[in-house]
C-alpha cells in the first residue's frame, strides 16, 4: 500500500488532501505539533468529511495514523514513504525543512532509491520550490545528489475552501464540493500515480495566477470589506449587495490581466469567475472572516492576491477601480489573535498609513496605484466611522 506523510493534520489536511489521498487507496500519517489532534487521530482511527454543498454528502476517513513533526518517529516515516504533502501555511514551511532532510538523509543510508515525491499544498506561488532551497541548504554534496536522483520537489495549485469545522467529533472536517489540485508534471519523479482529484498540469503558473487573481483575491477582498462592516464570515459579506459588487468587478478585472497575461479564452475565463464567485455564497460555508483574513501583511506582498492582480492588471493598461478596494480594505483590518494584523496595526499608528503601505506592498509613493490606494483607504476609513 502506498504511503504517504501529511504535514499539517488542520481542516485542510484531513479535509482535502489527506482525504483525497486515502480514497485514492493509501495511508496517510499525519504530522502535525499538537498533540491532543495526534492523540485523537491514533485512538479513533477515522473522521468524518462533510461535503456541504448545493448536493451534501460525507465521506468516512480510516486509513490514518499520526505522528509529531518533532519527534523521533517522524523522519523514519519520511524515510520509507512514497509521498510528503503539505498544508501547514508558507509561514511554517521552513520550519519542517529539518525533518524532511533528515528523512531524505535516513532513505539513502538505507539504500532505498525508490522515487518520493514532496508537494506543498500551500496558498501561494512555487512554494515546494522554497521549501526545496531549504532542504537542499541541509544535505551535503551526495545527498544533494540523491535527492536530485529520487526526490521530486512538485510545486502545485490547491483550490478548496475548508471553513472551520463545529462538530461534535473535532477530527470532522468540512469542504465544498469543488476541488481543484493542478500538479507540475515536469518535476514529478518516477511513474505518474492516480490521485483522486489531483491532475497533472504542464503549464503550472497559468493555473497558479489564476486561482490567486480570482479565488485567493476575492476572498480577501471580501473578508476586508466584511471586516469593516463587522460582519463575522464571508457569507454574510458577500450578502451585502455593495461589498458583493466590488468582489465581482474585482476578480472581472484582473481576469482581464489574466487573459492578457496568459493568453486564456476570454469566455472560458469568464465563466471561471463567475463559479468562483457563486462558490463564495454557498449557505453551508460559514468561513470565518478573521480565518480569511489572517496574515495581512503576507497578503499585501508584492507577490500575492491582492498587490500582484493589481499590478498586473494596471500593466496592461486596464482598469483596476475595485481591485484597488483589496489593498486599502486589508490596511484596515483588525485581529487581535494574529500577530500580523497587530504588527501592520501598530506600523500605522506609530509611522502612517503611507509607510505602511510602501513597507509592506513594495509600491512606492511615486507610483500612481500608491495615492489611489491611500484615496480608498481614507474613503472606507470615513465610511466605517460614519
Amino acid at each position: 500500500m502506498k504511503q504517504a506523510v501529511m504535514f499539517g493534520a488542520g481542516n485542510i489536511g484531513r479535509g482535502f488532501i489527506g482525504a483525497l489521498l486515502e480514497r485514492s487507496g493509501w495511508h496517510v500519517t499525519f504530522a502535525d505539533v499538537a498533540e491532543p489532534l495526534l492523540n485523537a487521530i491514533n485512538t479513533q482511527k477515522r473522521y468524518t468529511v462533510h461535503i456541504l454543498d448545493q448536493v451534501c454528502d460525507e465521506w468516512e476517513v480510516e486509513n490514518i495514523s499520526a505522528v509529531s513533526s518533532t519527534g523521533d518517529e517522524i523522519v523514519p516515516a519520511i524515510a520509507a514513504c512514497d509521498l510528503v504533502t503539505t498544508a501547514v501555511g508558507p509561514l511554517v514551511i521552513p520550519r519542517i525543512a529539518k525533518p524532511i532532510a533528515a528523512g531524505i538523509q535516513a532513505r539513502m543510508n538505507a539504500g532505498n532509491k525508490t522515487p518520493m515525491n514532496i508537494i506543498c499544498c500551500e496558498n501561494g506561488i512555487r512554494i515546494t520550490s522554497r521549501l526545496k532551497a531549504d532542504v537542499l541548504a541541509l544535505l551535503n554534496e551526495q545527498e544533494t545528489a540523491f535527492a536530485g536522483e529520487c526526490i521530486g520537489f512538485v510545486d502545485c495549485a490547491v483550490d478548496r475552501i475548508c471553513p472551520k469545522p463545529a462538530y461534535d467529533n473535532p477530527l470532522d472536517a468540512a469542504v465544498e464540493e469543488y476541488t481543484e489540485w493542478d500538479v507540475e508534471r515536469s518535476a514529478w519523479k518516477g511513474e505518474l500515480i492516480e490521485i483522486k482529484g489531483m491532475t497533472y498540469v504542464d503549464n503550472l503558473m497559468a493555473c497558479l495566477e489564476r486561482k490567486l487573481f480570482t479565488l485567493n483575491s476575492g476572498h480577501a477582498i471580501c473578508a476586508y470589506l466584511g471586516s469593516l462592516k463587522g460582519y463575522e464570515t464571508i457569507l454574510q459579506s458577500i450578502q451585502d449587495p455593495a461589498i458583493g459588487k466590488i468582489v465581482h468587478q474585482a476578480m472581472k478585472e484582473s481576469g482581464e490581466g489574466l487573459i492578457k497575461e496568459f493568453s486564456f479564452d476570454p469566455d472560458a475565463h469568464h465563466a471561471y469567475v463567475d463559479r468562483i464567485f457563486s462558490r463564495f455564497q454557498n449557505p453551508h460555508l460559514k468561513d470565518e472572516v478573521g480565518r480569511v483574513g489572517r496574515e495581512p501583511i503576507r497578503k499585501l506582498s508584492p507577490a500575492d492576491r491582492l498587490i500582484k492582480p493589481l499590478t498586473t492588471t494596471y500593466n496592461y493598461g486596464l482598469p483596476v477601480d475595485h481591485l484597488i478596494f483589496g489593498a486599502a480594505a486589508a490596511l484596515h483590518f483588525q485581529c487581535p489573535e494574529d500577530s500580523q494584523s497587530v504588527e501592520l496595526s501598530e506600523k500605522i499608528q506609530k509611522e502612517g498609513v503611507a509607510a505602511a503601505l510602501a513597507a509592506y506592498t513594495g509600491l512606492q509613493p511615486d507610483h500612481h496605484l500608491f495615492g489611489r490606494i491611500l484615496d480608498v483607504y481614507r474613503a472606507l476609513f470615513a465610511a466605517a466611522k460614519a
